[in-house]
């Protein structure tokens, strides 16, 4: 029955990653539960169990006393002796009170106690395991999809991929490897209930950590990202090393770095730009690839206007007007592109209507002439006087 016991605890312990100590702490719960069920239990017992050996027993703490009144609270004098002659009455003994046959009893009432003991501690390492993973990436299989949701298995745990969380452009299959991107782990009556995205711009600055060293190691900095899952992305990223190119280290080797992101994304777009204090250098950066004139900044408003040449105006917009909304995100600042001819025509127009004012001042201040001095000007352009 012991070398069984041990046995199970082993078994718990490496099967459902539960340390013994825990295991052995319910079992000693189970046990004290268990006995306490039964008729002439002593209602002051306590469970000793040698975690060595597996063997248990049951003790109650008992005053020596001439005669016994309670005898859940006393014993005999003549019974203590007949362990320890030295017990004198008053003395305080500790006696075994292990029932007969309790070992099977114990067994068929803690059965179920025990399951559900050990589950909930499964539960609480599960959770304390993935809440300390939140805001990081996490691999696993795709298990099944049920109702638009993705549900991924994560070995000891499953994690819930929603269809608000993923990428509108993927397919996923059952048992292909996916990585995602940990939003948050709730800890629930079922146990831990971890929500992960694909959608999330956490999940591109944590897979530029993973292929980037100089990203891991902080030599380059990643400051600012923005997405649009699965059709683009922008990310500025800064160098700590004047020797080292931030943009080149994302990148990588003939594109390597930079080019397993976009598969694992599916083909998404990413365009990496240097990063700059000066806010007008950083958002020519950040409408990368198009071309930039010039840029001025309103610092309070933290708005911008750029110009660029009149070929680069669809690109610097982008589809849709993705690029510059992209950028506008990246850098948090408003940005109002114009043409190079557009800023002319502007210029022009302003001309005019300047000249417009000055030709309608001159008219107003015509009609409002006194009228002797209109006929002090008539007289003196009259040739016959």
């Amino acid at each position: 029955m012991n070398k069984e016991l041990l046995n199970a605890i082993a078994y718990l312990s490496k099967e459902k990653g539960v340390s013994s100590d825990v295991i052995c702490d319910s079992l000693e719960a189970v046990l004290i539960t268990a006995y306490k069920k039964e008729p002439d239990a002593n209602p002051t017992a306590e469970v000793e169990l040698n975690r060595t050996s597996g063997d248990y027993k049951f003790i109650a703490g008992k005053t020596v006393v001439e005669t016994v009144e309670n005898p859940h609270t006393e014993i005999s004098l003549s019974e203590a002796k007949a362990i320890n002659e030295d017990y004198e009455p008053g003395d305080m003994i500790q006696v075994n009170v292990t029932p007969k046959n309790f070992g099977r009893i114990a067994a068929q009432a803690a059965k179920q106690v025990m399951i559900q003991r050990l589950r909930e501690a499964e539960r609480s390492i599960v959770y304390d395991e993935f809440s300390n993973r939140t805001d990081d990436i996490i691999t696993g299989l795709i298990q099944r999809v049920e109702n638009k949701n993705v549900y991924v298995d994560l070995g000891k745990a499953e994690a819930v991929l929603p269809a608000s969380e993923q990428i509108p452009t993927e397919t996923y299959t059952v048992g292909q490897r996916i990585k995602c991107y940990v939003v948050e782990v709730r800890k629930t009556t079922k146990g831990a209930q971890i929500l992960v995205s694909r959608t999330h711009p956490g999940l591109l600055k944590r897979l530029f950590e993973l292929e980037v060293p100089e990203i891991y190691e902080g030599v380059v900095e990643l400051k600012s990202v923005a997405r649009e899952p699965g059709r683009r992305s922008k990310i500025a990223v800064y160098s700590r090393d004047e020797n080292v190119d931030s943009v080149g280290a994302c990148v990588g080797p003939k594109g390597s770095r930079v080019q397993n992101i976009v598969t694992e994304l599916q083909n998404e777009k990413i365009d990496i730009v240097k990063w700059d204090e000066d806010p007008a250098v950083y958002i020519a950066n950040a409408l990368s690839p198009a071309q930039v004139i010039s840029v001025t900044v309103d610092e309070e408003e933290k708005s911008s206007s750029v110009v660029v040449p009149d070929y680069q105006l669809s690109l610097a917009i982008g589809k849709a007007g993705q690029n510059a909304r992209l950028a506008a995100k990246l850098t948090n600042w408003k940005i109002d592109i114009k043409s190079e001819s557009q800023v002319v025509e502007g210029k022009t127009e302003d001309r005019s209507n300047e000249a417009a004012v000055d030709d309608d001042s001159d008219i107003l201040s015509d009609l409002s002439m006194p009228a002797d001095a209109a006929n002090d000007d008539d007289a003196a352009t009259d040739p016959q006087e």
